[in-house]
């Protein structure tokens, strides 16, 4: 493709001279395409219907005709945000039966299409259900070429005043211009971007040139033409355009470019070296691991003021949130670990997900559990005393115990009929259960077999397509186990099991321990799992015991008669175990971190279920634990829960009568540890539970000569949550807590975050009522981290006399915010309004809610059933 007459035409031939002569490309490297498809055995099938989406039906129809897909786009993007966006788009495509009308996916208005030729003829713009429809009279078997004019459309263009960014994940690529938007019909794109000349730009390819205009003809502009992409996925197409700050750095051997906006001198101090050196370690793990070499032309990334998710992995030019990034003194080893984490998650998506590629988004879990389970080993190899084991619990147990023990749990793998409907896929069952189904696999097999087994797949689906049948194909091949039926229960269906136990033996000093399992939801499935149980006799002799759950019922031999037990005390096994009461007073005696890990969840998820301990009593264990907890991660774990248990599952009145002296042992725990980290983990939680007008004038005293409590190191992030924890209490000078904060604020980024907030927060009901009414726009919405946290706030314990009155309207916008917001958004915008409430009358809101949607769409009814598990427990435990 000629790309200077295609990017040129409109400027004129004086500009098309001018820039012919100063750019001349590098050497590119071959891109792969994939190769054209061969006739399949069955006939093609007939063309299915035209509707909004895009239906599986329609994908495999389209997966059987068209091949060697390439996209040219070139975009106009002014400075003004309200101004449009003009664009010019060639798609290129072989086309195996030219009989019938061929859809192109395109979501935005019918009148941003301004011009259409097919192979070189003007057809007749025929836009509807959300698809471009070429007719068959225009195309031909072979090689096709189509040219369209139009404005692009701007619902994932995430539009700011001085920066722009795309994230088209799991159908958005649709949204912008018209595509095939479907993960199996990959393909290269040829990207350019005029924008002002002070701006930087990034995409999946290599920059190839980057021209500034001359006076008088276009001023104030810039070409930025890249180098023909990678063959991708659509939902990996990527590039963002703005006042960003470029850095480059090589580390072994490889460039990596990073595109911030970030102005805090200690954050970029502190933070540029790390960023840079996790990428290069990961990197080199996955090399390592895999025995490929990175697959792309290049690997660059980019920070993102409240970005949606924590990061996303564009080819060659990844996105991140950039408060994950970029650190300070005040870091918790928490923090460290998740940046670690995000980075490793992100950089292993290279592999997993964007090399290969699931052939349908019902397996968009594919690449986030290798995702994920990479991130955990490469954390473990780069970062020190990163404990991975701990960590493990840690970060997956709680998240995905908090959906499989709902009414709403769906299985790691999800049937999906049309991809309008993909976001629902994502959740915590995917980013967390499936990892800790990996690791049973993986035990299951040997980590040699099961490497060798991974590495197998990647080789055979390079640079293409592959569904979980075709690993576990490759997987079966390397153990004796049954992998298929372990896969129906671990994967395909949703729930966990229940753990009891008895011990017999005796009469000759012969004991053994006997396990059973019994499915959460009353069924008769067996989750086929190994887990260690730690025993105690009553001398103080322990040994630890594996037992290998085949069946409902396992007995394992044990050498004594047990006097404590705890069980899963390595962390690896799944359900629900028994938590033994004496363990309340005993767990921080438990040498072993993990151990300790463990049962903290085991004690808090028996709560939940109304066994073995209440609410009241467990925060008493809890608080105990306060000054008795070593490790950091594990008092984030337990002052969580405390947190969680005090707010939630309290009475009022409970609160007042326990709140003060959680307040004393949190303050008494924060002054005795002797770790920065855990004494900044316990003011957190401190700030958090705060009631007495002690407390808060104490935390008011703090945030106004910004002077943290000794041996805590507060940020001015830090400062900004105190105080809107200041503000959300009412607190009598509440009114000018905030604009005195904002004054403080000196990056630009924050500051229009902490102003969208504001409103949320303020004292006057009318006001939150105005700000709760801006968020039923779409545009009101636009920015959803800021959205999310503002109604946890807007529905802070503390304001729901005032507030439940909008969960109605919030349960109403649902639909319309899966169809507009990202796909974390449904289930962000469900937890931070339903999150904290506990009263009947909420509750019976979202009973009513469901009662009269009986055929509601059937995805977001288990976001709904999954974000009020806990209102409807609290129903039950709070008395």
């Amino acid at each position: 493709m000629n790309y200077s007459v295609r990017k040129y035409g409109r400027a004129g031939g004086l500009l098309l001279a001018l820039v012919a002569g100063a750019c001349q490309r590098p050497p590119v490297a071959q891109t792969k395409l994939p190769a054209a498809a061969s006739a399949p055995a069955a006939p093609i099938r007939p063309l299915p219907p035209i509707e909004k989406g895009v239906s599986e039906v329609l994908a495999v129809a389209r997966k059987q005709r068209i091949s060697r897909v390439a996209y040219g786009l070139d975009l106009n993007i002014p400075a003004e945000k309200a101004k449009p966006i003009a664009a010019e788009e060639t798609v290129t495509f072989t086309l195996r039966d030219a009989a019938d009308p061929v859809q192109l996916d395109f979501k935005a208005p019918t009148a941003n299409l301004h011009g259409l030729k097919v192979n070189g003829q003007p057809v007749t713009i025929d836009h509807r259900g959300e698809h471009l429809v070429l007719p068959a009279s225009a195309l031909k078997i072979g090689r096709n070429v189509v040219e369209i004019s139009l404005t692009a459309g701007e619902q994932s263009l995430n539009r700011n005043a001085d920066y722009l960014y795309t994230l088209l994940v799991p159908d958005r690529a649709r949204t912008v211009a018209p595509v095939f938007d479907q993960p199996d019909l990959k393909a290269t794109f040829e990207l350019t971007l005029t924008v002002p000349r002070q701006w930087q730009a990034v995409a999946n390819a290599p920059l190839v040139d980057s021209v500034v205009t001359a006076d008088g003809l276009l001023p104030g502009r810039k070409f930025c033409h890249f180098v023909t992409s990678d063959s991708i996925s659509t939902y990996l197409f990527s590039f963002a355009a703005g006042k960003f700050s470029r850095l480059s750095r090589t580390l072994d051997k490889r460039a990596l470019t990073l595109l911030h906006r970030e102005t805090d001198p200690a954050k970029l101090r502190l933070s540029l070296g790390p960023i840079f050196q996790l990428h290069a370690d990961a990197l080199a793990f996955m090399e390592q691991y895999t025995g490929l070499a990175y697959p792309f032309q290049k690997f660059d990334f980019t920070a993102i003021p409240d970005f949606q998710y924590g990061g996303m992995e564009h080819v060659g030019a990844i996105d991140y949130k950039a408060s994950t990034l970029f650190l300070d003194e005040g870091a918790t080893q928490d923090q460290v670990l998740a940046r670690s984490n995000l980075v490793a998650h992100e950089t292993a998506h290279m592999w997993f997900g964007d090399l290969v590629t699931m052939r349908w988004f019902n397996d968009v879990w594919m690449k986030e559990v290798f995702a994920n389970f990479m991130a955990d080993k490469i954390t473990q190899v780069a970062v020190k005393n990163s404990n991975y084991d701990l960590k493990f619990v840690i970060d997956h147990y709680p998240a995905a115990y908090g959906i499989d023990r709902t009414a709403g749990a769906n299985p790691i793998r999800q049937p999906l009929a049309n991809l309008q409907d993909a976001g629902s896929l994502y959740g915590n069952i995917i980013y967390h259960k499936a990892p800790i189904m990996m690791r049973q696999l993986e035990r299951l097999m040997g980590p040699e077999a099961f490497q060798s087994g991974l590495q197998e797949y990647l080789k055979k689906y390079a640079h293409g397509n592959a569904t979980w049948p075709d690993l576990i194909d490759i997987l079966d091949a390397r153990t004796p186990a049954d992998l298929q039926a372990w896969n129906q229960v671990w994967v395909n269906q949703p729930g966990r099991p229940v753990f009891s136990y008895r011990i017999s033996g005796g009469h000759d000093q012969r004991y053994g321990i006997y396990m059973t399992q019994t499915a959460e939801d009353g069924s008769d499935r067996i989750w086929p799992q190994e887990f260690e149980v730690l025993i105690e006799s009553a001398s103080g002799e322990q040994q630890q015991v594996t037992v290998k759950m085949d069946g409902q019922e396992k007995g394992t031999r044990i050498p004594f008669l047990p006097k404590l037990i705890v069980f899963n005390s390595t962390g690896v096994g799944y359900g629900v175990f028994p938590a033994a009461p004496e363990l309340l007073a005993g767990v921080t005696q438990l040498k072993s971190p993990v151990a300790r890990a463990a049962t903290y969840i085991n004690l808090y998820e028996n709560m939940l279920r109304g066994e073995a301990t209440a609410p009241l009593q467990l925060l008493g264990a809890y608080r105990q634990a306060l000054t008795r907890e070593p490790e950091e991660l594990n008092l984030k774990l337990l002052t969580g829960q405390a947190s969680a248990i005090f707010w939630q599952f309290l009475s009022p009145a409970q609160r007042q009568a326990v709140g003060p002296g959680l307040e004393a042992d949190l303050w008494a725990a924060l002054q005795k540890n002797p770790a920065a980290n855990s004494k900044k983990q316990l003011f957190k939680t401190y700030q958090s539970v705060a009631l007495t007008k002690a407390a808060q004038a104490r935390l008011y005293q703090i945030w106004q000569a910004q002077q943290a409590p000794a041996g805590v190191k507060l940020t001015e992030d830090d400062y900004t949550a105190l105080a809107l924890a200041l503000a959300v209490r009412d607190y009598p000078a509440a009114e000018s807590i905030l604009p005195q904060q904002l004054a403080r604020i000196k990056n630009v980024d924050r500051r229009q975050r902490l102003e969208f907030l504001m409103p949320a927060l303020s004292p006057d009901g009318a006001t939150r009522d105005a700000f709760f009414a801006t968020l039923k726009d779409e545009k009101g919405r636009e920015k959803e981290a800021w959205v999310t946290s503002a109604l946890g706030y807007l529905h802070h314990p503390l304001r729901q006399a005032t507030s439940e009155k909008y969960l109605p309207a919030s349960l109403d916008l649902l639909e319309e915010i899966q169809l507009t917001g990202d796909i974390f958004f449904p289930y962000s915008w469900l937890q931070a309004t339903l999150g904290s409430y506990q009263s009947p009358t909420a509750a019976a809101t979202v009973r009513a809610f469901l009662a009269a949607h009986p055929n509601y769409n059937p995805q977001l009814r288990a976001k709904l059933l999954q974000a009020a598990d806990d209102l409807f427990r609290a129903e039950k435990l709070v008395r």
